[in-house]
């Protein structure tokens, strides 16, 4: 049995029960492989930019006995990936902004495409922003903290969703509705370490700079996010 980590499985936990999954950027092709061990997923195309994670992908394939059930595509993004081939899309493990190029570009390759599982490394408020403005809905999002780093993933499918404000663009619409514990930690921790910030800018007569209205501005949304959790 292959063994990933705390965070991948809770990641793979949100790509749907019986869904033809393409995992794009799989590396080691431990989660379509992990999820088919689960009889979680009925088949997987696993795709890499790079031949290197791609071979490694094909030797935990065949050692555990997928070859029939699990493709393996060299392919930027979704460039190689058919339309009606997946039900569900798993990008993991990388840059928001190289994310939003997938999606930018991939998205004419995705038709048939009903659910797409996202845990983007930087940049989440712009990916989610993305979604909102191009005809996506989150529906879920989990946030966990493993090896001493806070990870968050979501999981958005076609449709429109208006109406989100700055403070849910930040944290999570649905983590902050849900009063997630995880998330409730980070702002706690983030405000914390932003007060200090703020006192060390006082401290140095800084009080006028850019930097110090950015400080003050995020204080003031980590304060509507904790809102939330009085609601």
């Amino acid at each position: 049995m292959v063994k990933i980590s705390h965070r991948l499985i809770q990641v793979a936990g949100l790509v749907p029960e019986g869904s033809r999954l393409a995992d794009v950027g799989t590396d080691h092709g431990y989660v379509p492989i992990w999820l088919l061990q689960q009889g979680r997923i009925p088949s997987a195309i696993a795709m890499d930019v790079n031949q290197g994670p791609l071979c490694r992908a094909r030797e935990n394939r065949d050692r555990y006995g997928f070859q029939d059930v699990m493709d393996l595509r060299l392919s930027d993004g979704l460039e190689k990936l058919q339309p009606g081939e997946a039900d569900t899309v798993l990008i993991a493990g990388m840059g928001g902004p190289l994310m939003i190029r997938i999606l930018s570009e991939g998205r004419s390759n995705a038709e048939g495409v009903s659910s797409w599982v996202l845990q983007p490394q930087s940049e989440i408020p712009s990916v989610r922003r993305f979604l909102i403005e191009h005809d996506f809905k989150i529906v879920d999002e989990i946030m966990l903290m493993d090896e001493e780093k806070y990870y968050m993933a979501m999981r958005a499918v076609p449709g429109k969703e208006p109406g989100w404000n700055e403070t849910e663009y930040l944290f999570g619409k649905v983590l902050l509705r849900q009063k997630h514990p995880v998330l409730l930690d980070y702002l706690e921790k983030e405000k914390r370490i932003y007060h200090k910030i703020l006192k060390q800018l006082d401290e140095t007569h800084q009080s006028g700079t850019e930097r110090y209205r950015e400080v003050t501005g995020y204080l003031e949304e980590l304060g509507r996010g904790m809102d939330y959790y009085s609601k």
